[in-house]
């Protein structure tokens, strides 16, 4: 009896017989999960399809290579990605008048809520320094429509929204630009931002915005000036410093220098009076007209001349002894060590006198100095300076003639400056940079840098922190 059953067992076991073969050996053996059913509660699979068994579609097999009889299951997954972005090349045949504005935060002693402009004192560059005078605008001349006479000194923010710049400022600085006239036929505006330096709390921002503000109505210099830029800076103790979006934003070939003030902190005609015990007040007096010509209120030339002559009697030796006083600026050392890796020019062109601007621009690497050569008789000043004196239209022409001796376009250039004699020479630069300027300057030029280290020059280019790290490493 246990042999019958066991056979009975042994036939009633499932068998695959030749009937039941394919020609797909995928097909005989594929396994898959049968379709599950559905929950208790009502979830959201009974919301999106119908699981019941009745209904359930039979599965669909991948029987191999996908073929036209066996096409591929393409299913969408609801994910769309476009090329197209506002920040993308313009289509053919179109262009973009994209601004970018760099805005740095003018950090200021804690505790401080508003800046208290500084008196000048004689004697010392760094020290007579100046802000912009309160409620002093760009301009007070109504002819110059649309810029705006001067009013009320606004309230300021940051100590509100923080030591930075908050998401509150850009979009306070967007909503500013908006208010100017578009072009009729220009797309919907758009814009995107950078943090150059830190993103928790960042000291500068690059913002990118398009269209630009109808030229026409508003030019970029006139733009750069306007009333409502200059109260925005003030409100939210910031330097906006607008440029058309460009190649040779990104890549200058020529960076020119003022001297003194700007790579270094101090006046060296100053130094040299402060030298002179006779008569007691000489040094009280040069730095009065030294002062007065970096306000622009002399002609500089005449009073370089004049200074000069106050000084005849001075040891040539003088230039030499000055050398170790000398305070270069903060940071300029690895600013010139980035510019010379990036294979930019770099100049000195100062007001100043020439054997110790030489010797700086030997100690710097600079590739041109030009500053007075003053006459020497008996190894001392004779108060008479040799040639031309390299004052503002000096400066100007010098930049010209050093672009155009390097094969380098204008538009490629870059200019840096403290006072009023620098004026044309950062006008004729494709970019001009007001550096701890005075009053006058710090209106005219192109772009204002008010920080501590002359470094954040390499913002402007839109490099990053992490990039200005790697040049002056």
């Amino acid at each position: 009896m246990a042999s019958v059953d066991d056979s009975k067992q042994f036939v009633s076991r499932p068998q695959m017989t030749s009937s039941m073969r394919s020609s797909s050996y995928l097909s005989d053996h594929q396994q898959y999960r049968s379709t599950r059913q559905p929950d208790a509660h009502h979830g959201i699979d009974t919301v999106v399809e119908d699981l019941s068994p009745s209904k359930a579609p039979s599965p669909k097999h991948f029987r191999g290579v996908p073929s036209e009889d066996a096409p591929p299951t393409i299913v969408d997954s609801g994910v769309n990605y476009s090329f197209s972005h506002p920040n993308c090349t313009p289509s053919k045949g179109a262009s973009v008048d994209r601004l970018v504005a760099t805005l740095i935060y003018k950090s200021k002693p804690k505790g401080a809520i508003s800046p208290v402009p500084k008196s000048p004192i004689k004697g010392s560059a760094s020290e007579s320094t100046e802000t912009l005078p309160p409620n002093m605008a760009p301009t007070t001349n109504m002819d110059a429509f649309p810029l705006e006479p001067p009013t009320q000194e606004s309230e300021q923010l940051d100590h509100i929204y923080g030591s930075y710049i908050s998401p509150l400022c850009i979009t306070s600085f967007l909503h500013l630009m908006s208010t100017f006239p578009m072009p009729s036929e220009a797309e919907e505006p758009h814009s995107s931002h950078r943090c150059l330096d830190n993103q928790e709390n960042p000291r500068v921002v690059e913002l990118s915005f398009a269209p630009a503000p109808l030229s026409s109505y508003l030019s970029l210099d006139d733009l750069r000036k306007h009333e409502m830029i200059y109260r925005f800076e003030q409100e939210w103790n910031v330097d906006v410093n607008l440029q058309r979006e460009s190649v040779w934003r990104r890549h200058p070939r020529l960076v020119v220098f003022d001297m003194d003030s700007t790579l270094i902190t101090q006046e060296v005609i100053d130094l040299l009076a402060e030298t002179i015990n006779d008569p007691p007040n000489l040094a009280e007096r040069v730095a009065e007209i030294t002062h007065r010509a970096m306000l622009g209120e002399l002609e500089f030339d005449a009073s370089f001349r004049e200074r000069l002559r106050l000084l005849k009697g001075l040891p040539a030796t003088i230039f030499e002894d000055l050398r170790p006083v000398l305070d270069v600026t903060n940071g300029v050392k690895e600013l010139i060590r980035a510019l010379k890796r990036l294979g930019v020019k770099i100049a000195v062109l100062s007001g100043g006198f020439l054997p110790l601007t030489s010797w700086l621009a030997g100690e710097l690497g600079l590739d041109y100095a030009h500053a007075n050569e003053v006459v020497i008789e008996d190894g001392k000043l004779t108060g008479e300076a040799k040639g031309l004196i390299v004052g503002k239209e000096r400066k100007r022409d010098l930049l010209v003639e050093i672009a155009a001796k390097e094969n380098i376009d204008l538009s490629q250039v870059i200019a840096v400056g403290d006072g009023a004699n620098d004026l044309l020479m950062l006008e004729k630069a494709g970019l001009g940079v007001a550096w701890n300027a005075k009053p006058r300057v710090q209106m005219e030029a192109d772009a204002r840098l008010n920080g501590d280290s002359l470094l954040d020059l390499l913002y402007l280019f839109g490099f990053t922190v992490e990039e200005i790290e790697s040049l002056t490493a």
